[in-house]
């Protein structure tokens, strides 16, 4: 049987992943990059290979969510039996300085996609891209999130993934598409971008490690803010079980627990043996939110029944794999054991 994936957003953390997985499972994989003078396919390094030079499995092609006529081109020429929807303007904090690209490219994106796959009667299975953020703050650390729960996003990256939730359900019901939203919790990894508060902490650690990096000074934003963090290469798996399914539903995917940015500091500084990170760490109002969502924490317990998925990998575990990656290297034999157990 013939297996065609797109990705949007293949150059990210969870595109990256993805995409490898699904070549290892048998995909032709294809992804849409934005064109741009400078080179942004580093974390597909180990998976590309130049199509000059033979078969390839994985094609990357111009094109961009703020753009539908690229799209209906993209789905004529490519067409995939399996659309993962990862596209986005991912950092919450940096929404608020750019709110309209930000709904542009990650909620209207998302409906440009959708009405591109309505135009050319694409019958791919649909895969949308949630987040915990459409939750935000709402609810306090007593309330485990699940499919049920109403969403109250705290930030413009919050509401389009709330709009793009939406619009996913109301094309699923009105033209019987086959479209499945994941509403993922934090999720991290070694290729996580270095803005985030979980990568800025484990770089800067290995940087200690190393003395490579000569910075002597971590400056973070809120430090009680708890997030219930996971490893990203078992949220792809999540993903591509959820299309697996004879119908599609929603799925929240979550570990359960929640720990605050103090917790991952103290576990990522362990790992070098430093047990005082506050000699290192400076809190800068700069990188707090004009509004924050102080607890975040999700009930899976759908997923796992159904997809029967399971994480594996807790807090203190992720922020070992990921100071070790930025020391010494991603160990890729280690991930890819986690998409065949």
């Amino acid at each position: 049987m013939r297996k065609v994936a797109l990705i949007t957003g293949i150059t990210g953390q969870d595109g990256s992943y993805l995409a490898d997985m699904l070549i290892a499972k048998g995909y032709e994989v294809h992804g849409i990059i934005r064109r741009s003078s400078s080179i942004n396919t580093e974390r597909l390094n180990l998976i590309y290979s130049d199509p000059h030079g033979g078969e390839t499995k994985l094609n990357l092609h111009y094109g961009d969510l703020t753009d539908g006529s690229s799209l209906c081109r993209l789905l004529e020429k490519i067409l995939p039996t399996e659309i993962y929807n990862l596209g986005a303007q991912s950092h919450v904090r940096v929404s608020f300085d750019i709110p309209e690209y930000t709904v542009d490219a990650t909620g209207m994106g998302t409906l440009r996609l959708l009405e591109a796959m309505r135009t050319v009667k694409c019958r791919a299975r649909f895969y949308q891209a949630g987040s915990s953020e459409m939750f935000g703050g709402l609810f306090d650390g007593n309330t485990i999130l699940n499919e049920t729960c109403r969403f109250h996003p705290r930030s413009p990256y919050g509401c389009a993934k709330v709009f793009s939730h939406n619009i996913a359900v109301n094309y699923r019901e009105s033209y019987g598409m086959h479209i499945s939203n994941g509403i993922l919790f934090n999720h991290e990894s070694a290729r996580r971008g270095t803005t985030f508060v979980t990568r800025k902490i484990t770089k800067f650690v290995a940087g200690l490690l190393n003395k490579a990096s000569g910075l002597q000074t971590l400056y973070l934003g809120n430090l009680v803010a708890k997030r219930d963090w996971g490893y990203a290469p078992e949220y792809v798996r999540a993903m591509w079980l959820m299309l697996q399914q004879e119908e599609p539903d929603d799925y929240v995917i979550a570990t359960g627990k929640t720990y605050s940015v103090v917790d991952f500091l103290e576990a990522a500084f362990k790992v070098v043996g430093i047990d005082n990170w506050k000699k290192y760490v400076v809190v800068d109002p700069h990188y707090f939110r004009p509004a924050e969502v102080e607890v975040l924490v999700g009930d899976a317990s759908k997923a796992r029944q159904i997809l029967g998925w399971v994480p594996t990998v807790e807090m203190e575990k992720l922020a070992r794999i990921m100071v070790e990656a930025d020391a010494y290297g991603e160990n890729m034999e280690d991930v890819r054991a986690l998409w065949t157990s």
